[in-house]
């Protein structure tokens, strides 16, 4: 029977190392290559009217913070889907990460499109928001969807804030926002009828704060 144990403790090895070395891939391919999405872009085939040069650098810009966020939702994703612990909600962050990898294409697209580019510090931020995805995930199921859920939440405000600053004859550019405002709502939904716990306000705060050093400094580097 030794044999039989010692057999079954090798088979649990080996599936965390190939468990690390897809979540390593996943990472080098985020960060490395350009997305895949699986969804159409919802900016085809849309006029982005007359831009001046202001604009279109400005909203490049804004599409960089973008960018940058969906880098980041996918390690806070990554990470929190590692330390899970119930199935289920494993299971519901790998379906809201790959339809994040879809905002991660929309956003690399209209970026090339309008002469900008990606941000230098997407590393930076995709180690940090790993380690927090990991700290939600260990802190236990509720807290887990609960971080999920705020982080939503105030995603779904920073691209609302967004949509102000579009031009409303770029059509491609707001129509690749309005989606992903509409898919980060699902996914805020999502974590609360899963059991996501109410973060105190000044959790909420400091996520806020958080975000905007990512967003201020990314629209810069």
């Amino acid at each position: 029977m030794r044999w039989l144990e010692g057999m079954e403790v090798e088979g649990r090895q080996h599936s965390g190392l190939d468990r690390i070395l897809t979540e390593f891939d996943r990472a080098l391919r985020t960060l490395a290559a350009p997305a895949q999405g699986g969804r159409v872009n919802p900016g085809k085939g849309l006029s982005e009217g007359d831009l001046t040069a202001q604009q279109k650098h400005h909203t490049a810009r804004l599409m960089r913070i973008n960018h940058t966020g969906e880098i980041c939702a996918q390690a806070l994703y990554q990470g929190q889907s590692l330390t899970a612990r119930v199935a289920a909600n494993r299971e519901a962050l790998r379906a809201a990460s790959d339809e994040e990898v879809d905002h991660l294409a929309w956003c690399e697209a209209r970026i090339a499109e309008l002469g900008g580019r990606t941000s230098y510090l997407n590393p930076l931020w995709y180690v940090g928001s790993l380690t927090l995805g990991v700290c939600a995930g260990l802190a236990g199921e509720r807290w887990n969807l609960a971080f999920l859920k705020e982080t939503e939440r105030q995603v779904g405000e920073h691209l609302a804030g967004h949509l102000a600053q579009i031009p409303e004859s770029d059509q491609r550019t707001r129509a690749i926002v309005a989606q992903m405002k509409v898919d980060e709502a699902g996914h805020a939904e999502l974590a609360q009828q899963l059991g996501a716990a109410e973060f105190p306000g000044a959790i909420k705060w400091a996520m806020k704060l958080s975000s905007k050093l990512m967003t201020r400094s990314v629209y810069w580097v």
